[in-house]
């Protein structure tokens, strides 16, 4: 199966393939490291492991570069600030990112380009927009980028030229509003109020560079153009993204990137997330909840890219017994020991197979996806209960399980080991001996007991099991 995605340049599902023949180059927008990256961050970061992993799943090789913004208004701000130097106010928020992505199970990308590290490449870029009379100095001293010598503007935004209202200032912020639309800065003058110690030099003098052309030096430099697929969350589209397109193919003369795929926001409890209104959370805000990061990250998963994700506490205790539900199946059946193959779980796999790559192909439908995936799971419990799975059929559905989870990443495959203190398990050699003795009713005062203090026991084939309790 070929995998479509909706391109934001054209407004249609296109067919994706390796324009090269070989590998999919695959470039996304990562953290600005002024502060911890946010759960609206983590929907795109998850969305955009799910795109990598399905193009994977389905055959394909993929180079993967994501920047890691450490120059902008923002951390420039935060160093300034807390007085000391720029790399050293990152720091902590880059270690942070790559923490938070491991315990989601975000596959790394292949490269992690910082903008520090490539500012020769930027200057390049400017300079070659200056000798050809698309960028020019201001007053200010800084270099901006002239939209009006860029013909395609807008094409990605769907802005037409000459809607653009020409009266307003030169925007050199980094993020402004739709309504301030305007030529943007390339490479921002020094101004010791504002930037403190920090700058590069330049043929322009001293200075920084703008956000914008940061993303299209680090892109050009490494994946070389055209770049297959560029994602980012839908607010990347316009300034930052139409803004990259035009300064990149007023240098190169080509096109810059093929498609172009965004992701909708993300809100909780309904509203706009906010630390005012103190709904704003961090993974790690939600980990000292309770939650574990498969929970979160089936949460962030399992709503289409491009629908609006509502956020909710309710969302992620359903998570949390959707994933039990796979729990309960997977141990279920590592208890089979009928040495025996009956083949009847081989129809729901390949069944399940052709319907879950016929979701994620069609745009990354992971709603369809995972409603065709719990179908199987509810189809091997029959299975189960009718007895008619071995140990063969048992080794087939796990092999199969594993495979699904190349794409989703969250199943609950390896039974998680538990420290079982010592008053619970003399508890429940007192209920075994209460059962064997008929005593129904000081066996569930004990079993009541071991609920209490967080566990729960399971009465197996082999034998009664004591498990953490989820609920």
């Amino acid at each position: 199966m070929s995998l479509k995605l909706f391109n934001t340049l054209s407004k249609k599902k296109e067919e994706i393939y390796p324009q090269n023949g070989k590998y999919i180059k695959l470039y996304t927008c990562g953290p600005t490291v002024y502060d911890y990256a946010h759960i609206g961050n983590f929907r795109t970061y998850i969305f955009e492991d799910l795109l990598k992993r399905t193009l994977r799943f389905l055959g394909y090789e993929v180079l993967h570069v994501m920047n890691i913004t450490d120059i902008d208004d923002k951390t420039i701000k935060g160093a300034i600030n807390n007085n000391i130097d720029l790399k050293r106010y990152v720091e902590p928020y880059i270690k942070a990112f790559f923490e938070d992505i491991k315990k989601l199970n975000i596959n790394f990308a292949d490269f992690y380009p910082k903008a520090t590290d490539y500012i020769g490449e930027m200057i390049k870029i400017i300079a070659a927009l200056l000798d050809k009379e698309i960028a020019y100095r201001g007053n200010d001293g800084s270099i901006y980028f002239s939209i009006k010598n860029f013909s395609s503007y807008g094409k990605l935004s769907h802005l037409k030229l000459e809607n653009i209202e020409e009266g307003y200032s030169r925007i050199d912020l980094d993020e402004y509003e739709k309504e301030n639309i305007s030529d943007f800065v390339l490479w921002k003058a020094y101004d010791k109020k504002r930037d403190g110690d920090i700058f590069w030099e330049s043929p322009f003098g001293k200075g920084r560079p703008g956000w914008h052309i940061e993303c299209s030096a680090m892109a050009l430099k490494i994946l070389k153009d055209p770049i297959d697929i560029h994602c980012g969350g839908v607010d990347n589209i316009f300034p930052h993204h139409e803004n990259e397109i035009a300064q990149s193919e007023s240098f190169t003369g080509r096109e810059f990137v093929k498609w172009w795929v965004h992701c909708e926001h993300l809100i909780v409890e309904g509203r706009k997330m906010s630390k005012s209104l103190g709904n704003f959370y961090i993974l790690r805000d939600l980990l000292s909840k309770g939650f574990k990061a498969e929970e979160i990250r089936f949460e962030l998963l399992s709503t289409h890219y491009r629908s609006n994700l509502n956020f909710t506490f309710e969302g992620l205790t359903a998570a949390r017994k959707n994933l039990f539900k796979i729990e309960e199946m997977v141990r279920r059946l590592k208890t089979i020991d009928i040495d025996k193959y009956y083949g009847y779980a081989d129809r729901f796999i390949l069944n399940t197979l052709e319907g879950f790559e016929k979701a994620l192909c069609d745009d990354l439908n992971i709603s369809k996806a995972l409603a065709v995936f719990f179908e199987f799971i509810k189809d091997i419990n029959i299975l189960c209960d009718k007895k008619n799975i071995g140990k063969k059929d048992v080794i087939n559905i796990l092999d199969f399980l594993k495979k699904i989870d190349e794409v989703l990443a969250f199943l609950p495959l390896e039974e998680e080991e538990i420290d079982i203190p010592k008053e619970i398990k003399e508890a429940l050699s007192k209920r075994e001996k209460a059962r064997e003795r008929k005593d129904w009713k000081e066996a569930d005062k004990i079993r009541d007991f071991i609920f209490s203090k967080g566990f729960v026991i399971e009465d197996t084939e082999k034998g009664a099991v004591i498990k953490k309790r989820k609920f």
